[in-house]
């Protein structure tokens, strides 16, 4: 409905403004017919305006699963690319979305309920870059608009649309937070949510803005404040600039640990190490040339067994045979855990945990962030570090240290070969000696 609404807006205005429009239209092909009819709709009502119309499709669910994102991030992703592709075809400097007052106060909240800082928070700006190409502007002329005001201005003047039955499906994040955070709010602790919710948005973003253009001036500066002395929202933006800058996902924690501490080298991939020296700025320098023993461990699992210590860690693995029989056999016990060895395969590498890194528990459909995990299960900050995790010869996490199993290497009926899994913390094995 808001795309319809946004559609007929701008098409009343083409001619004072002289604007050249086109309509846009991606097919996530998430609803089956009812995508298609979506498409049709869109583009018979362009043919009604006379304006050009252009669409795409794209198999949404399996770019999720290759790419290991969330069907909405994988949906977002496709979407944004084709519109920057659209507009680079045409030569259209700016796309215009119809993103209103109501998708704001959800993403705000979405994005609170996620940890955000003041620039999640600061929701979606009036114009911004498209994520998928800078050069490409994004425009969002409702922002300030309640979906009542525009379902009103449709249902006056007669206009057309359809209803995306997804918009109900309460497994999704954004619905849930729709119909039944929101209305709660609402009901029962503030009448005018939607009003004091854009209000905070607006102070947040001012002040935002401010703390980046501050930390923005020091970074590009000649003549600098000692980092030291800078505000902590200042630092906090200094290091997260720079990691932009370095492509390198700007996680809470890992910016953190990159303030609080000068000269401590903090791994961030198989062979890269970020550090900031003390006068702020962020090195980065590959795990080739520093010394292996705190980085990580690649063992090969191949054979009927083997042993490997890491962090304080010792595990020892064995390769088994897997039948139906066999698993009912099986003994669990704290301390050791069944993986498909098939699908872990070989070599894996044990290493501490790393800003950025995934996980998927056995019972959950998708992965989430471990930081994620550790906060729901109040693992204390300072302990998270000192934990092991175990990657696949895929490089994907099979085992997290205090967590359950991956749901994508559990046995199943399909498996063959099984990974006997044991560990146990070196002063857990030098207590039991001395009983």
């Amino acid at each position: 409905m808001d795309s319809v609404v946004l559609l007929h807006l701008l098409h009343t205005l083409t001619a004072k403004f002289g604007w050249r429009l086109c309509v846009a239209h991606f097919n996530h092909q998430l609803r089956g017919s009812a995508s298609d009819a979506d498409e049709e709709f869109v583009s018979d009502v362009s043919r009604k305006l006379a304006l050009r119309f252009v669409s795409e499709r794209s198999d949404v669910v399996a770019h999720a699963r290759s790419h290991k994102l969330s069907i909405e991030m994988a949906a977002r992703e496709l979407r944004h690319a084709f519109l920057a592709r659209a507009a680079r075809r045409l030569r259209i400097p700016a796309v215009a979305l119809a993103h209103h007052a109501d998708d704001q106060v959800e993403l705000f909240f979405l994005r609170l309920l996620r940890g955000a800082g003041g620039d999640g928070l600061a929701a979606m700006k009036w114009r911004s870059s498209s994520p998928a190409d800078p050069k490409v502007q994004l425009v969002r002329p409702l922002l300030d608009q309640t979906k009542a005001v525009l379902r009103e201005f449709s249902a006056q003047r007669e206009i057309p649309f359809r209803e995306d039955s997804t918009n109900a499906a309460l497994e999704l994040p954004r619905n849930r937070v729709r119909h039944k955070l929101l209305p709660l709010l609402t009901r029962d602790y503030q009448p005018a949510l939607v009003t004091t919710t854009l209000r905070s948005i607006e102070i947040l973003g001012a002040e935002t803005d401010f703390v980046k253009a501050t930390a923005r001036q020091w970074v590009q500066g000649a003549r600098r404040r000692l980092f030291d002395r800078l505000h902590t929202a200042v630092q906090r933006q200094v290091i997260l600039l720079q990691l932009l800058d370095l492509r390198i996902a700007a996680e809470f924690e890992l910016v953190e640990r990159l303030r609080v501490s000068a000269n401590q080298r903090v791994s961030v991939g198989p062979r890269l190490t970020l550090w900031r020296d003390e006068s702020g700025c962020v090195r980065q320098e590959s795990v080739a040339t520093i010394c292996s023993d705190s980085g990580e461990l690649v063992a090969e699992v191949k054979g009927p067994e083997g042993i490997m210590a890491f962090g304080g860690l010792g595990v020892s693995w064995q390769i088994q045979r897997s039948n139906r029989r066999t698993s009912r056999l099986l003994r669990f016990a704290a301390g050791r855990e069944f993986f498909d060895a098939d699908k872990v395969g070989s070599p894996v590498v044990l290493r501490h945990w790393r800003a950025g890194d995934r996980f998927r528990p056995i019972g959950m459909s998708a992965s989430v962030k471990l930081q994620d995990l550790f906060t729901d299960r109040k693992i204390p900050r300072s302990a998270r570090h000192a934990l092991v995790v175990a990657e696949s010869g895929q490089g994907e996490l099979f085992w997290v240290e205090s967590l359950r199993i991956s749901e994508t290497f559990k046995l199943t009926g399909r498996t063959r070969r099984r990974l006997l899994w044991e560990w146990a913390r070196e002063s857990e094995v030098a207590g039991g000696r001395g009983a």
